[in-house]
């Protein structure tokens, strides 16, 4: 490697930047609304999968492991897997397996279970005492639900949800090798096949970056609700 070819990396000069700034918002717009849609999903999830386990609120074993095996199972599918199990699926719903859009059902139905067991580990770690204490005082089922169970796993969802924040920007690097667009498919397409170094690495880089910032307002958030 000559000077001339060091200088140019570290310049980045064979970096295209509106198609990089464009990939850029397609990754963002993907983890964002899959994000919101995760969890939401996934708290539904983790709390079913918390109230209908034995000795819970709504206790029902059938309940319990029906949501149990969906959130095995498509937890347990690797993403990449996922995303071609889930092309037909995808079609009907968005009308194309390409684009960020496209992108959605897959990552969506791929993190929300695995958010869904953070939310049930988080809510089991509630001292039990603190719900007993709710049910003598006359506490309604949704009572406890909205004002002593999710306030109190609160730090423990919103370090969950960063968790799984983070696994979808990778999701989208892998969507991306597919056709939905995003930095994983710019990093793919100009930068691997077409032996473009600087794309590679800067889409690198700004992966990175926002992976960064999720982890950084993350812990603050959590640390902002942690109250112990």
């Amino acid at each position: 490697m000559n000077i001339g070819t060091i200088y140019n990396i570290l310049l980045f000069e064979n970096v295209k930047w509106p198609n990089m700034w464009d990939a850029t918002k397609e990754t963002i717009y993907m983890t964002s609304y899959s994000l919101l849609f995760t969890f939401l999903f996934g708290i539904l999830l983790g709390l079913l999968l918390f109230l209908t386990d034995k000795g819970n609120l709504w206790e029902n074993r059938i309940i319990q492991g029906v949501i149990s095996a969906y959130v095995n199972v498509f937890r347990s599918i690797p993403f990449i897997i996922l995303i071609v199990l889930l092309i037909p699926f995808t079609r009907i719903i968005v009308g194309t397996m390409l684009g960020p859009s496209a992108a959605l059902p897959a990552l969506i139905i791929g993190a929300a279970p695995f958010y869904a067991r953070m939310v049930e580990i988080a809510l089991r770690e509630i001292d039990k005492g603190v719900i007993e204490a709710s049910k003598a005082m006359g506490a309604s089922n949704r009572q406890i639900i909205f004002k002593v169970l999710l306030p109190e796993s609160m730090p423990a969802l919103v370090s969950g949800l960063t968790v799984t924040a983070i696994a979808l920007v990778g999701y989208t690097a892998m969507a991306g090798v597919i056709g939905a667009g995003g930095l994983g498919d710019l990093a793919f397409r100009d930068g691997f096949q077409r032996r473009n170094t600087d794309i590679t690495l800067m889409a690198t880089l700004i992966v990175l970056l926002i992976v960064f910032i999720i982890q950084f307002i993350g812990d603050r958030l959590t640390n902002r609700l942690d109250k112990r």
